[in-house]
């Protein structure tokens, strides 16, 4: 009874371990099993690349003028079906010059998903992308940054990239002055900063971008594309 005992221990402890183990891989910013992963570069040259999540949405008409004041290039990692609702938006942000990233056509959880879904919701994306003017190469972030296998595997056998980011002050403050202050004393060349600005109607998104712009374009940084940033 007592040998019995310790093997079901044994077991319980090895499919936690499992779990655990599956968890932060699922989560990890920086580590895939399949290619290539960027959640920043290793430069001196005081460059970022400010990326933004999801939309398009009215939003983009905001951000755009921002972008421009402070001669700043952006990356955009855009949803299928708000391309669809907003391809207005999308080709402006294409026109504009900045980079246009895939992520995803409906924004699910790209874990324990079918060889199939994961192929749809990649290449409809990239289709509508191209539809937009976006002539550039295009890089992929994952929904809420999760991946285990299946899509590691899929855009290394297409020698795609996965973007994450190494700066995500939305997850942890929600005043545009706490936003900032985090930004400003984490940066580093070669961040990848992520902000969520297209659903916000309150203005304060808007308010982080400018003066994340504001005050590290004073420290002497350059704001460029995820591209950009890898080619350096």
């Amino acid at each position: 009874m007592k040998k019995k005992l310790t093997f079901i221990g044994l077991g319980i402890l090895v499919v936690f371990l499992l779990l655990l183990g599956t968890y932060k891989l699922m989560n990890s910013r920086n580590y895939q099993v399949f290619g290539g992963l960027t959640d920043k570069v290793e430069t001196n040259e005081k460059v970022v690349a400010l990326t933004f999540d999801d939309g398009p949405s009215k939003n983009v008409n905001q951000i755009l003028p921002l972008l421009d004041k402070y001669d700043a290039k952006a990356t955009f990692f855009l949803i299928g079906n708000e391309i669809e609702n907003y391809p207005e938006e999308a080709g402006k942000i294409a026109e504009a010059g900045h980079q246009i990233g895939n992520h995803t056509y409906a924004h699910k959880r790209m874990v324990f998903k079918s060889p199939s879904f994961i192929k749809t919701e990649i290449e409809k994306t990239d289709k509508l992308i191209r539809n937009s003017g976006y002539k550039g190469e295009i890089d992929v972030r994952p929904p809420n940054g999760k991946k285990i296998l299946g899509l590691p595997y899929y855009l290394n056998k297409n020698d795609r990239d996965t973007i994450t980011w190494n700066l995500e002050p939305d997850s942890y403050y929600t005043s545009a002055s706490d936003k900032v202050k985090y930004v400003k004393e984490n940066i580093k060349p070669g961040s990848i900063i992520l902000i969520h600005p297209m659903y916000d109607d309150t203005g304060k998104e808007l308010q982080a971008i400018e003066e994340i712009l504001r005050e590290l374009t004073n420290e002497g940084y350059t704001f460029v594309t995820v591209n950009e940033l890898q080619e350096l």
